[in-house]
């Protein structure tokens, strides 16, 4: 019966593979990079070695750099693509019921957003019923007139009547908010986003996008709300 012959120790095969190999490392440099090659000058670090050290940190710096640049690079074609397929369904949509499922289903599935509400101002009388709700502007003003007498987004942690005349009674679970009136000549809603942790949305946070998508409400909800 024949013995297994043991594995030749690893340092062993990588010195005989370098010995024949001798133009290995130049062909390799990433490798050469990732190297510690200490100069022999006794306890004293040599500037040679100092110089390798700093320029080896500065690789790993820039490479670290480029990868961030281009996850951000990924991360907003992501949300390009999300924001072009929301735009073009509101666009697209025939009727308030197909706009609102389209908001809805966009902000829930594609932006993975926990609570969101999109409030019209009305006669829920004479409105479609749809998924979003309807108030008419003196209760809007009653619960939340601080928010709808703003000209831009508001972010950040509102009472618990004003939570629930955004949400319902799931606004009781909402932390913070950003929200945002839609107005064009005249005032046609609210456009609100929440989260459960209270720090989520902050006054100090940008609301670009949310104020983007109000745009576009703000130009499609007038041929609807007729």
């Amino acid at each position: 019966m024949s013995k297994e012959i043991a594995a030749e120790p690893i340092d062993k095969v990588v010195r005989e593979f370098l010995r024949d190999n001798p133009r290995f490392l130049d062909e390799n440099t990433d490798i050469l990079e990732t190297m510690v090659l200490p100069h022999n000058s006794g306890k004293a670090v040599s500037l040679v070695e100092r110089q390798v050290g700093v320029l080896r940190d500065r690789n790993k710096e820039m490479r670290s750099r480029l990868d961030n640049m281009l996850q951000t690079a990924k991360d907003n074609d992501l949300l390009f693509e999300k924001t072009k397929r929301l735009v073009l369904n509101l666009l697209e949509a025939k009727t308030l019921g197909a706009l609102a499922e389209a908001l809805y289903d966009s902000l829930g599935k594609d932006y993975g957003i926990e609570f969101y509400s999109l409030t019209l101002f009305g006669d829920e009388k004479k409105l479609p019923r749809t998924m979003a709700r309807i108030a008419s502007t003196d209760k809007a003003n009653e619960q939340v007139g601080t928010l709808i007498g703003s000209n831009r987004a508001v972010c950040g942690i509102l009472r618990e009547d004003e939570m629930v005349f955004l949400f319902g009674e799931r606004g009781r679970q909402v932390g913070s908010v950003a929200a945002v009136p839609l107005r064009y000549d005249s005032l046609y809603g609210i456009l609100a986003v929440g989260n459960s942790d209270p720090n989520f949305y902050k006054s100090s946070m940008g609301t670009l996008f949310l104020s983007y998508i109000a745009e576009i409400l703000n130009r499609v909800l007038p041929s609807h709300l007729k």
